[in-house]
């Protein structure tokens, strides 16, 4: 049968998903609910004809559809996607969609936080090993899967970042090798609890095969549970606290694998430019992932020396006059953020806030532990983060109007010695296009007060 699909969603991944079903012949209809969206630029970002619709969506009934690719932003409750399901139509997301062109092995990773930063880890490790034409990389760390799939090989090696969003509507999509970094509270606004959050999440081992690893994180009471239960996959652990008799561990300076007991270092804190415990337990999963996949020990570790933190990851900025700059924008949720704070070594000025997810603060201001100075708040969740923190006694607060107003608000308060860092705990939209616009604009303030420092 004749196959028509709906692109739900004219973002990137829409338009590499039309892209790649219009490359294979297939009948493609665009949609998206942003009637002021020009069709004609629509068009020239395609590579063959489709119907563009824009606004509300005709009757589906009347558009003979079979499959619908809808993007991560768009919630399968939405009326419209309900719609298409009680009409028969299949929901896939595009990593569904890009999977069922994957000639090579697929690495995924998921979790709350650390998900870029351990990609990019894993990717500079398939690189090292298997060389740039033969490592990919996608997904969630901006690159749509749709737009990398049809160059992959049977030799090669695709390492996605997989969202809760992206995962909701996998059907067929494998991994072999697998991890779930951690799983703390996020995007509740959308998936409503935490069960329904960690759900989506194991979905990334929803076809697991005998042979395959699923690389999980002991610190996790939840992963605990759900990698005692049985399944295809071998479950590898690591953790940033506690040694394991199997497994992959921080201690003291030492990043360590063990089997049966038997240790052996595999790296020094200091050998990477990475700073910070939570960086270091992306590394424990970067090992244990690069291990399962094959790769030889040396490989891996001069990957992981040689590699650059990730932009907006607790990225050092500069310093001006004696005050240290972090961007740490892609902090987005509060467990994130608080990794932010404790990557920090000295007295700081916290610059947080944006749009509400509807996240609560209490842990966040919890882990200030004395460091925090001063909380310069922006956004949506501006006066909620504010109460919070005079709940729990933190009275050094304020309350600005822009990005310009905190940067120099923050470097009239900072002295010599102290750090400050933007970690938000919140999403970026509604001040900003993403946490990259918002980081960049940090960044270049920042760079804009080091150019004319006396």
């Amino acid at each position: 049968m004749k196959r028509k699909y709906l692109v739900a969603g004219l973002g990137r991944s829409g338009i590499e998903s039309a892209n790649l079903l219009l490359g294979k012949g297939e009948e493609v209809v665009l949609y998206d609910g942003n009637e002021a969206l020009d069709s004609n630029e629509i068009a020239k970002k395609l590579t063959g004809p489709a119907k563009i619709l824009l606004g509300d969506l005709p009757d589906v009934s009347t558009l003979s559809l079979t499959d619908a690719v809808i993007s991560p932003g768009i919630s399968p409750e939405l009326p419209f996607v309900l719609a298409l399901k009680d009409a028969g139509v299949r929901i896939l997301s595009e990593i569904e969609l890009a999977y069922g062109y994957e000639q090579g092995t697929v690495i995924g990773i998921t979790g709350t936080n650390g998900k870029t930063t351990t990609t990019s880890l894993v990717h500079a490790i398939m690189k090292a090993w298997k060389g740039e034409k033969l490592a990919f990389v996608a997904g969630n760390i901006g690159i749509p899967y749709a737009k990398e799939v049809l160059k992959t090989s049977a030799g090669s090696v695709t390492t996605l970042e997989l969202s809760s969003f992206q995962l909701e509507t996998v059907d067929s999509f494998h991994a072999s090798v697998a991890a779930i970094l951690n799983i703390t509270p996020d995007h509740l606004n959308r998936h409503h609890t935490m069960e329904a959050y960690a759900a989506a999440k194991y979905e990334i081992v929803k076809n697991a095969r005998p042979g395959d690893v699923l690389v999980l994180n002991h610190d996790d009471e939840r992963l605990r549970v759900f990698g005692s239960e049985k399944r295809a996959a071998q479950t590898v652990w690591f953790s940033g606290s506690t040694p394991l008799e199997n497994g992959y561990y921080l201690k003291g300076d030492e990043l360590i694998s063990a089997v049966d007991g038997t240790e052996t270092v595999r790296l020094r804190t200091d050998e990477t430019t990475l700073v910070g415990r939570c960086n270091y337990e992306n590394i424990l999963a970067a090992m244990a992932i690069a291990d399962a996949a094959g790769v030889p020990a040396e490989v891996t570790r001069q990957a992981i020396v040689d590699f650059r933190a990730v932009s907006h990851r607790i990225e050092y900025t500069a310093t001006v006059k004696g005050v240290r700059y972090y961007d740490d924008s892609k902090g987005t949720n509060v467990d994130a953020a608080i990794q932010g704070i404790r990557a920090m070594t000295g007295p700081t000025v916290l610059i947080g806030g944006g749009y509400d997810k509807g996240s609560e603060f209490d842990d966040w201001i919890e882990a200030f532990d004395g460091k925090v100075k001063l909380l310069l708040l922006l956004g949506q969740t501006a006066e909620k983060i504010r109460e919070t923190a005079l709940k729990h006694g933190f009275t050094d607060v304020r309350l600005v109007s822009s990005m310009e107003e905190a940067v120099k608000t923050a470097s009239e308060e900072a002295k010599p010695g102290d750090a400050v860092l933007l970690s938000p705990a919140c999403a970026s939209w509604g001040m900003f296009r993403d946490y990259e616009e918002r980081g960049d604009l940090f960044k270049s303030l920042v760079h804009r007060m080091e150019t004319h420092e006396e």
